[in-house]
């Protein structure tokens, strides 16, 4: 829902977070031991770990901020190596999420409050191009219209980094797109592309994610596929080809909070702390916002939320 950080200038702001152990009290916990909680490229999750973090060190636990990759993280959880994953999105990791939840080594520690939306999307002013738009079936006929020298006549597709899943590639196979998928290297990449491609409105389509400013910023819409089913990603004879899996749209759904199993004994306290934190999107919209379009600092950011909802963590701590 993610691989290099989320924002050039959140990375910059960043650089010294992760790998840090820290601590303001031990009394009352049932470990000293750091709990390792995940990081990976996106701004919002940088801010949902450190907020996690600091709201953790209030209540006298030790946190570790470790880099770890967003799908691979999994067996990390299940090894005990990495110990809580504070964003889990149902949009692009839903099966490996339950498939590592069914091993009995890691745990759902229930939502964040926010809710995930991940698809393609493009800038209104393509819909003049593409009348058809946004019902999938219209794409074909206007491939050219989103092409590039580079995938002419194919349309270009701009995925997120490969790292990400969400089976962009399977399900231009599985409906017979006329596009090109080209993964982003990073988050900050494709949001540049699309910056870019606005200013000049030039022919730019790309996956877009909520929580995030840009459906906020720029105007546009979701392709709209066929509607998402378990089915779709389990049994290839589902839907509309029959040979194939991943003939549907992704999943929307929540954003998950996961930890190793070992921790409920380990850290009950913490466990109980992080089942209760929960987040709106509106506010994880403003926060990512002020990093990624005003340029502050995760660490300003963070301390601000903290100083505003000092009421609000305080209940979770107690």
């Amino acid at each position: 829902m993610k691989r290099i950080f989320r924002s050039a200038v959140g990375l910059v702001a960043a650089i010294g977070l992760f790998g840090g152990i820290h601590s303001t009290a031990d009394a009352g916990v049932e470990s000293m031991d750091p709990i390792k909680i995940t990081l990976h490229d996106w701004t919002g999750q940088y801010l949902s770990s450190n907020i996690m973090a600091q709201v953790l060190q209030k209540a006298g636990y030790n946190t570790e901020l470790v880099q770890a990759d967003y799908m691979a993280q999994f067996a990390g959880l299940e090894a005990g190596d990495l110990h809580v994953s504070p964003e889990i999105w149902e949009t692009t990791a839903k099966d490996i999420m339950a498939a590592s939840i069914a091993t009995g080594k890691t745990v759902d520690l229930g939502s964040t409050g926010m809710s995930a939306k991940e698809e393609w999307w493009y800038p209104l002013y393509m819909k003049e191009r593409c009348p058809g738009l946004p019902d999938w079936k219209a794409m074909n006929a206007c491939a050219e219209a989103f092409s590039i020298p580079e995938t002419a006549p194919k349309g270009r597709y701009v995925g997120g980094p490969s790292t990400w899943g969400g089976y962009d590639d399977e399900r231009v196979e599985a409906l017979g797109l006329n596009f090109e998928v080209i993964h982003a290297g990073t988050d900050a990449a494709m949001f540049a592309e699309l910056e870019s491609a606005y200013q000049r409105k030039a022919p730019v389509l790309l996956w877009v994610y909520s929580p995030h400013w840009a459906p906020a910023k720029f105007e546009g819409e979701w392709v709209e596929f066929p509607e998402y089913t378990d089915e779709c990603y389990a049994d290839a004879s589902w839907g509309i080809n029959p040979n194939m899996k991943y003939d549907c749209g992704k999943p929307f759904g929540e954003i998950k909070k996961i930890g190793w199993q070992g921790g409920e004994a380990k850290w009950p306290g913490a466990y109980k702390i992080i089942r209760a934190m929960h987040m709106t999107d509106a506010e994880m919209n403003s926060m990512v916002a002020a990093v990624d379009l005003d340029g502050k600092s995760v660490d300003d950011v963070v301390a601000d939320w903290m100083k505003k909802n000092e009421a609000r963590w305080s209940a979770w701590i107690k």
